[in-house]
């Protein structure tokens, strides 16, 4: 129960407070300063606890009363029953996922205000304002006020009816399905590096991040120097449920230099790898078996006498495999003469070329004479034939002696 008290009460308080608290050696006038002192103090101390009935009429007071005139429906062109009806045929539904249109108003601390036709205005935090996000980004770089975007609804509403909205998760839905339809075609596709790590480096494809295995870098280690750079990549693995995205440099390579080489065409290669069966040699990054049997057409008994890893050889391709970045190569092909690259190795590469268009002659030669001998067989083959149907009159036994001669 509030108590009022009047200015005489007051007073008297103040009087006996004074008497009470003030000693007896305190003068006359000093007394009175202080009950003075005293008084004021309590009347401010009371006058805040107890509002005033102005007080309390102020703060009940909404404004002057509008009073429309009976023909302020017909000026609007809308009445009331019509605004109500609008209203209850209007549905609010903004559920959770639910994508909507909305409009940027106001920036905020930590995000921006977004207008969506809620009854409230939605949140978009800075960290759902973009899929990409540069490092030390503000909501200003992002998003424009009066922008209108897609927006998707993240959350219920709060206490105030807010709800919290997104613009990254519809661009990270649209990123996969754009890798998604890359992966379909499989065709190549440059990305750039963002980061490098022990295992091997990541580049953001789409805006996803994807991870490059070490093991499919083509002729380089992944070092601090590959980030900001841009390589040609494809896919190794897609997998949206487990958010996981692998990436292959070699693949995007070799399949590339595989379209331009054929069948006996003369490439410059590395030695890599000896084998007790040949030797493995890099060409453009790709790696190329020289079979032991390919090298020469002497016998080798020792090849580390012959190759030695490190060294520069030409090679003719003589069959590759271009799904899996696989070729053959052959260096006998390329010997002026047997038994050259174990006597004098250098001139069989001075002499690649000259004597790679020699063997082409000679195969063409052979393919030719080839199937001269193949037409030759055919053509005596029907001589044959005709010449057991002359004089023979009975269809069945010519049949037999046919089915004889095929046999």
């Amino acid at each position: 129960m509030k108590l009022l008290l009047s200015a005489a009460t007051i007073l008297a308080l103040g009087s006996a407070c004074t008497n009470a608290f003030v000693p007896a050696q305190v003068s006359t006038h000093s007394t009175a300063l202080y009950s003075e002192t005293l008084e004021k103090e309590l009347v401010e101390k009371v006058a805040v606890e107890q509002p005033t009935r102005f007080d309390r009429l102020k703060l009940r007071y909404k404004g002057p009363k509008v009073v429309l005139s009976e023909n302020a429906e017909k000026i609007a062109g809308f009445s009331y029953a019509a605004f109500d009806e609008a209203v209850e045929s209007t549905e609010y539904s903004f559920n959770r996922n639910e994508v909507v249109k909305g409009m940027v108003v106001q920036y905020d601390k930590g995000g921006c205000i977004v207008d969506i036709g809620a009854k409230a205005s939605a949140f978009l935090p800075l960290m759902e304002a973009a899929l990409i996000q540069e490092p030390g980004s503000n909501i200003e770089s992002l998003v424009n006020i009066d922008d209108e975007l897609s927006f998707q609804i993240i959350s219920e509403e709060d206490e105030n009816g807010q709800l919290l909205v997104s613009v990254r998760r519809i661009e990270y839905r649209m990123a996969w399905e754009k890798v998604i339809e890359k992966q379909a075609t499989d065709e190549p596709f440059d990305a750039e590096c963002v980061s490098v790590n022990r295992g091997g480096a990541i580049f953001l494809v789409e805006g996803l991040r994807a991870f490059l295995p070490g093991s499919h870098l083509t002729g380089r280690l992944p070092d601090e120097d590959l980030i900001g750079q841009k390589l040609p990549l494809k896919f190794l693995e897609v997998n949206q449920e487990d958010n996981k995205l692998v990436v292959s440099n070699r693949r995007a390579v070799v399949e590339a230099q595989m379209a331009e080489l054929s069948r006996g065409d003369v490439i410059d290669g590395v030695v890599k790898a000896l084998k007790p069966y040949g030797a493995f040699v890099e060409v453009g990054g790709m790696s190329g078996l020289l079979h032991i049997s390919q090298i020469s057409y002497d016998r080798i008994d020792d090849l580390e006498k012959v190759l030695q890893p490190g060294q520069k050889v030409k090679c003719m391709i003589i069959d590759h495999d271009k799904v899996n970045g696989r070729i053959a190569l052959s260096t006998k092909s390329l010997e002026p003469e047997p038994g050259m690259m174990l006597k004098n190795p250098e001139m069989v590469y001075e002499m690649a070329e000259q004597t790679a268009v020699q063997y082409h002659e000679r195969q063409e030669k052979e393919r030719k004479e080839r199937e001269e001998n193949a037409k030759s067989i055919v053509i005596g083959l029907g001589d044959a034939l005709d010449d057991l149907s002359v004089g023979d009159d009975d269809s069945d036994a010519a049949s037999d002696n046919l089915d004889s001669l095929l046999n």
